[in-house]
């Protein structure tokens, strides 16, 4: 996808390594943002501009600084306090091979990096950034995306109910995907009835996201997945699978992903992107 290809290409150029103040910490970070990925957060706050009717390409850089994010979580995600991975995307993660202390400054360094990134932004009113700032922060910070980690610690080795591991997930995952969709209706100037619209969606895609995210944990392919399958039994987590089995993971998912398109009524044919990357969810292999 084009999207994808514009996100690959400016990622490195935003902290370059050869103007760095500390080349080992800036190689560290870019090794983790450059490790592939789906992109889905940039990609899909771009898609949400372009559902609006304004190009969504105009935001790369303020897409592209969600992904800073996305990668430092993944980075604290992986260290040995947290999940205790050794794999990422296919590729060992960032403490292997930077070690424990460098992978977590270079997740804080992504995480402060990317609000810098998105006050400089030129062409673009203060009062929209403003309000991105307070979309990104409030989906990152305590509430959101770091509560939801807490949460996750917090229930490994005991069962919890649906509607627990629901609200974990809508914070931990659902937060991001829910702001960078925000963001990109935001900064398309959508009305309050586009956004609630889009936000609507974004909550069901999340979930839908997370459902197969945990079937995949079940029955995916290492080498598709790029880390390692069993990874929530290892950590006695309870995911959607362990909660309602397989079967019933699978029909919550479609659900899920038939809620998020039929949020997207009111919207012509410019938000066929987003339509199309909540059905994919139900064929995902990563």
């Amino acid at each position: 996808m084009h999207k994808i290809n514009l996100v690959n290409e400016l990622l490195p150029e935003l902290y370059p390594e050869n103007k760095a103040l500390n080349h080992r910490l800036a190689e560290s970070m870019n090794y983790s943002l450059s490790a592939g990925g789906k992109r889905l957060r940039p990609v899909m706050l771009m898609a949400a501009a372009d559902a609006i009717g304004i190009d969504g390409e105009k935001f790369i850089r303020i897409a592209c600084s969600v992904e800073f994010i996305h990668t430092y979580s993944l980075i604290h995600d992986d260290l040995p306090a947290m999940d205790n991975d050794d794999y990422r995307r296919g590729k060992l993660t960032n403490h292997k091979v930077y070690g424990e202390a460098m992978a977590i400054l270079a997740g804080d360094a992504l995480l402060t990096a990317s609000f810098n990134i998105i006050a400089a932004t030129p062409d673009i009113k203060s009062t929209l950034l403003v309000r991105v700032i307070k979309e990104l922060s409030y989906a990152a910070g305590p509430d959101g995306m770091v509560g939801g980690q807490v949460i996750d610690l917090m229930s490994e080795n005991t069962t919890i109910t649906l509607n627990e591991l629901r609200q974990l997930h809508s914070a931990k995952t659902g937060a991001l995907f829910c702001a960078a969709i925000r963001i990109g209706a935001i900064l398309a100037e959508a009305t309050e009835e586009q956004l609630a619209s889009l936000t609507n969606y974004a909550m069901e895609f999340g979930l839908a996201f997370q459902i197969t995210d945990d079937i995949l944990d079940v029955i995916g392919d290492n080498t598709k997945i790029g880390k390692p399958v069993g990874s929530d039994e290892k950590n006695h987590k309870s995911t959607y699978v362990s909660l309602l089995s397989l079967q019933k993971a699978q029909k919550a998912a479609q659900s899920a992903v038939d809620k998020a398109v039929e949020a997207l009524k009111s919207f012509d044919s410019k938000a066929d992107v987003l339509r199309t990357l909540a059905k994919q969810l139900l064929t995902r292999q990563n």
